[in-house]
């Protein structure tokens, strides 16, 4: 016998239970439950990708303003340094470097958009 302020829900619960073994007849509430528990696992799973994919989008916007930051120091150091043209120095081989600092720059952005890529596709 069940105390009277139970009885209400012993009677909710074998009505769901009964409503439940209709819809399904082999598992009842248990195959109710391990629906859920899918359910439950599959959106568990879709959250952490979003999260994953927030925190990667946060060190995309870290590296890109680290990246901004070298730029603009770089540009701020050769703007106070003389150039070589200016400086009575034109030999080939001064010409020779700046062209080599310049590929190596190139090669440097083509890494750093590389590491800009989505780790999630």
């Amino acid at each position: 016998d069940l105390p009277e302020s139970q009885r209400a829900d012993a009677v909710r619960s074998l009505v769901y239970e009964a409503n439940a073994r209709s819809r399904d007849p082999v598992y009842g509430c248990a195959g109710a439950i391990f629906q859920l528990q899918k359910q439950l696992s599959e959106l568990q799973s879709r959250l952490a990708m979003a999260q994953a994919e927030i925190l990667n989008m946060q060190m995309q916007q870290a590296n890109m303003v680290a990246f901004l930051c070298m730029e603009t120091a770089q540009s701020q150091q050769a703007i106070s340094q003389p150039s070589d043209t200016f400086s009575g120095n034109n030999s080939p081989s001064g010409y020779q470097l700046q062209f080599q600092q310049g590929i190596g720059g190139f090669l440097d952005d083509a890494a750093a958009g590389a590491q800009l890529e989505p780790l999630w596709t």
